[in-house]
């Protein structure tokens, strides 16, 4: 299994920092006895393995060489390899420079490495052999993607950031198999203007045929992109017991220094 994550957005809404977002320190983590700044990407990146996957791919833009530093060749088993996207044109350009890499009968989990959210298990729970997002309660979903979807999960369709969201259910993250991404891929090289979130690309996979389920799971959301919800985050993470060891290490061995 697959955990696509894509980090190369510019964060312009939480700068000036003198590191990549995606290694911003959001709570803690313990190294052997010693404890130490968590970089908020590894929330994500936990949770992927946690569900199972085995190789991890971060998308990252050609400025981003702290995050190849931090992360190196694997964590917690799985080994990690580097996509790079050229311009920040959008999540589903950078999803898709990982196609070349993902054989259609793989399993492919897919979050933003610049939040965090509960419960850990989350991933876990979404089905295999199809698409399904894991959604998430939210007071202001017209910040997000919402989720409109029947009583049985089936999802209907997925509003972009639109005021007067009509459910306050969002997409945290989601699965799909690499079939399906193929699929996507392929509907999105057809667009004029090419889709930039992903929302829009499934809406008109799904107005083809296609079929998404949504796995209300979800309990609490943050997006660490902002000042503000870097405050709710550390508010969030107060609430809940630290996790154990997390051991990450490059081909060498060594271990990845903190973002400093």
């Amino acid at each position: 299994m697959w955990g696509l994550i894509p980090a190369a957005g510019i964060g312009s809404r939480i700068q000036p920092l003198a590191f990549s977002k995606e290694l911003l320190p959001v709570g803690g983590r313990y190294d052997g006895k010693t404890e130490r700044p968590r970089a908020v990407s590894e929330y994500l990146v936990d949770r992927m393995v946690l569900a199972g996957a085995k190789k991890l791919c971060f998308i990252i833009s050609p400025g981003k060489s702290d995050i190849v530093e931090y992360y190196g060749g694997s964590v917690n088993g799985a080994q990690i390899c580097y996509a790079v996207q050229p311009e920040p044109l959008g999540l589903c350009d950078s999803l898709f420079r990982a196609v070349p890499l993902i054989h259609p009968d793989e399993e492919v989990l897919i979050g933003l490495p610049d939040t965090v959210w509960f419960p850990e298990d989350g991933l876990c729970r979404l089905p295999s052999g199809g698409l399904s997002f894991l959604c998430f309660p939210v007071a202001r979903p017209e910040l997000f993607d919402a989720v409109v979807a029947d009583k049985d999960g089936t999802v209907r369709e997925i509003q972009v950031k639109q005021e007067g969201a009509t459910s306050h259910w969002i997409w945290g993250a989601f699965k799909l198999t690499g079939a399906i991404m193929r699929e996507l891929y392929e509907l999105w090289l057809t667009r004029e203007p090419r889709d930039p979130y992903m929302g829009t690309l499934v809406n008109e996979w799904l107005a083809r045929g296609g079929k998404a389920q949504a796995v209300r799971a979800g309990e609490s959301y943050v997006d660490v992109g902002t000042l503000n919800g870097y405050r709710e985050a550390i508010q969030l993470l107060g609430t809940r017991p630290s996790r154990g060891p997390v051991t990450m290490q490059d081909e060498e061995g060594a271990a990845p220094p903190a973002p400093h």
